[in-house]
């Protein structure tokens, strides 16, 4: 890459960075926050839903606008909002205005990831794609990983104050996107038939796309990462009696393997293999984690396991986008919205689901985890096959 390119790619960083970690701020005490106001465990789960939630309806419209207005206003945009969402939770302890807050933080969520992304596509070649999206992918592992480490710091100074730091942390985001962000898009596309697009209209056009098959593995894999980590510090509390610190020890540690992991494994891996195979690699990677879960006796066992299962996931998250960016030719921006759409589908059944099943048998949320990764294993080879075959047909026509 070019020194130009990394400066641009290093800007990026910088923002998914200070986005996530500034949210991921708000994470150790939001349990205890919600209890001083008089709410529980509905209002924590609506709070990830509502989020979420949000997130699916706006990502396909904002991956429009990306295409339609640019990369930088969206992110901007994005940025502004996730801004505001913070604020509004630092000022008002009414669990409506909270709810309010967690709306205007999906809508700016995703407005945000897909430019995000898009903008990686515009600036690299297809042999560099795979690179900047792991390293913006490890950006956002590691506001993960810090967020939370530096909200649990903050909160001895009072429960609001990480609010108060994650929206201050923010705005500086905002006004650093203004100052030194440049568009990277050099040509805007024409979407006037297609500004009065309904929801339900953008996703059946995603089912005609090429890149259908990633956006469903993108859902799937979502679906089950958030309902594993849902479930997570329950399972291992009831079956190894793990302590709260050893339940922090392992999330730490998954967010510094995935870090690694896109930072310097998933590039080398994908120029020696290509994004299809390292997809039917690691699918059967996580499918086979969900699988050694079931049997797992122990708390180091099952560490290991969640590792694995983790290490497997941050490299197809961006391989997925890489491969979806390949395959969406001129309209980077729709085809990353639809990308955040499937992704927060997932991420709102995941955890819903996985409570349900947990509560009536605590390993069935790893079951339904299993069988849907066996399908979507099974149907990624099906696409594969017939895509080769789409190609050699093509090539022996122009013969």
């Amino acid at each position: 890459m070019t020194s130009e390119q990394r400066k641009k790619l290093g800007i990026l960083m910088i923002n998914m960075f200070i986005a996530i970690g500034s949210f991921g701020i708000i994470i150790p005490i939001l349990p205890a926050y919600l209890e001083s106001i008089g709410e529980g465990g509905t209002a924590a789960g609506l709070m990830i839903a509502i989020f979420a939630g949000a997130q699916f309806i706006m990502s396909p419209i904002a991956g429009k606008w990306t295409d339609q207005y640019g990369r930088r206003k969206m992110i901007i945009s994005g940025l502004i909002g996730l801004t505001l969402s913070m604020f509004i939770f630092y000022a008002f302890d009414n669990i409506w205005w909270l709810y309010t807050s967690r709306v205007i933080g999906g809508i700016g969520a995703a407005l945000m990831i897909p430019a995000i992304f898009a903008y990686v596509a515009d600036i690299t070649t297809i042999g560099q794609r795979a690179r900047g999206n792991s390293l913006v992918s490890a950006a956002m592992s590691l506001g993960i990983v810090v967020g939370p480490g530096i909200g649990g710091f903050l909160a001895d100074f009072g429960l609001k104050m990480p609010f108060l730091i994650s929206a201050l942390v923010s705005l500086v985001a905002v006004v650093f996107s203004v100052i030194v962000l440049k568009e990277s898009q050099t040509e805007k596309l024409d979407f006037t038939n297609q500004l009065d697009e309904s929801m339900a209209k953008k996703m059946a056009r995603s089912v005609k796309m090429p890149y259908f098959i990633p956006l469903v593995i993108t859902l799937v894999m979502s679906f089950g990462l958030m309902a594993y980590e849902s479930v997570l510090g329950l399972f291992v509390d009831n079956q190894f009696g793990a302590s709260p610190k050893e339940i922090a020890v392992m999330i730490t540690s998954t967010g510094i393997v995935s870090v690694i992991v896109q930072l310097f494994i998933v590039d080398r891996i994908v120029t020696i293999y290509g994004e299809r195979k390292v997809l039917n690699i690691f699918l059967g990677v996580v499918a086979f984690g969900f699988l050694l879960s079931l049997f797992a006796s122990t708390y180091l066992l099952f560490f290991a396991i969640t590792l694995l299962i983790f290490l497997a996931t941050s490299i197809l998250r961006p391989v997925l986008n890489t491969l979806i960016s390949k395959l969406a030719d001129n309209e980077q921006g729709f085809a990353m919205g639809m990308n955040n759409a499937y992704m927060s589908i997932g991420n709102v059944l995941g955890p819903t689901l996985a409570d349900l099943l947990y509560d009536v048998n605590i390993i069935y949320p790893f079951i339904l985890g299993l069988v849907l990764l066996i399908a979507t294993l099974f149907t990624t080879f099906m696409w594969q096959k017939q895509s080769t075959e789409t190609v050699t047909k093509k090539v022996k026509l122009k013969v």
